[in-house]
């Protein structure tokens, strides 16, 4: 061993009793400000925490009983007929006026032909009938002649038989001769008002005849074009399933859905005990559970006026006897006032939490939004 070197057991001879105390205690020194420190933020996150909870304390409501929503039209067809052409697919972007599906046009197109015809017919049919009208005209005019010549021959007999130059029988011939040409008269003036009512006063037009074939012109023309079903509003083709070559059209039958792209809401079902403070205007959030980062904001649009149990197919009918109160849900319409970066698709769920506390927009803000 070196000079001047100790052992442990020296040193602890040479510190004497004292050495350990202070060696034990230093630890013990230190480890004492980190107690202090949990013993008061236990009770200080508590503090804050029931704080808050008492702040906020009914000032949001939230749901998850929500879902992304978007109009949606069923296109049908107006006529029937045979698709003979499909012009979209499944999830197609489509603009107003796009041609979707066509119907055979061919019966439509022999109809409309038809159609011409039964004018042409009947600018004829008018035709003569006006010419008609004017030969009963001139009926009238010799029927008239007549009756004069024979009342003058009838004059004459009369005087004859008075001088007694003539027998009774002609006199009997020329007054049977007036009468016979008065019936001729009466009969001519009713043949010109028979044929006048046939006739309506302005152009060819506007007769019946011609009018109703027209109208039927007009009828074949609609179909023909009703043959080309095209899209009435922007938006997204789905279910086109039914849109095959070959199928049957029926009218007023569904055959297609359009999508209307570019407006987007959220019906959140609200149970009636969260309606309490909520009014339109008031601020909500939304989170999509299809894209959970994206936080959508938007404000409540309106509150349904009934709810879900009101506007279902068969309601609830309470007076049975085995009445059960269950809380019932009202839908609450949410506008989205933000973009969420990704395409809302309808029916894609949601959880929603509107602020209560907060004041709601003005009526012209809120309607203009």
């Amino acid at each position: 061993m070196k000079e001047g070197s100790i052992t442990a057991a020296e040193a602890v001879e040479a510190g004497g009793a004292d050495a350990p105390t202070e060696a034990a205690t230093a630890p013990a020194q230190r480890r004492r400000p980190w107690r202090l420190v949990l013993m008061l933020s236990v009770p200080l996150l508590i503090l804050v925490g029931g704080l808050y909870l008492w702040l906020t304390s009914g000032r949001y409501v939230s749901t998850d009983n929500a879902y992304v929503q978007q109009d949606k039209v069923s296109v049908s067809a107006e006529i029937t007929g045979t698709i003979s052409e499909v012009a979209v697919h499944e999830n197609q972007k489509v603009r107003k006026g796009d041609l979707l599906f066509r119907i055979d046009p061919r019966p439509y197109r022999i109809a409309l032909e038809q159609a011409q015809a039964q004018i042409a017919d009947a600018q004829v049919s008018v035709s003569k009938l006006r010419a008609e009208t004017l030969g009963t005209a001139e009926d009238v005019q010799a029927a008239e002649s007549n009756l004069g010549f024979s009342q003058r021959a009838f004059d004459r007999q009369a005087e004859l038989l008075r001088r007694g130059f003539t027998t009774r029988a002609h006199y009997d011939e020329a007054q049977h001769a007036v009468q016979e040409a008065r019936d001729r008269v009466a009969t001519a003036r009713a043949n010109v008002q028979i044929k006048r009512s046939a006739l309506a006063g302005g152009p060819a037009s506007v007769q019946p005849a011609v009018a109703a074939a027209i109208a039927t012109r007009d009828k074949a023309l609609l179909d023909l074009k009703r043959t080309e079903v095209r899209s009435p509003i922007d938006g997204y083709v789905s279910q086109t399933d039914r849109l095959q070559v070959g199928n049957a059209v029926v009218t007023g039958l569904p055959m297609v859905t359009i999508v209307r792209s570019g407006e987007s809401w959220v019906e959140a079902n609200y149970k009636e005990t969260q309606l309490t403070k909520m009014a339109p205007g008031q601020p909500a959030e939304i989170h999509l559970d299809a894209y959970p980062s994206a936080a959508v904001r938007g404000h409540v649009a309106s509150i349904g006026r009934g709810t879900g149990s009101e506007f279902s197919v068969l309601p609830a009918q309470n007076a049975t006897g085995n009445w059960v109160k269950v809380t019932q849900r009202v839908a609450v319409r949410i506008a989205i006032d933000s973009d969420a970066g990704r395409p809302l698709l309808a029916g894609l769920s949601a959880k929603v939490k509107v602020d209560t506390q907060e004041q709601p927009l003005p009526p012209a803000r809120t309607a203009a939004r």
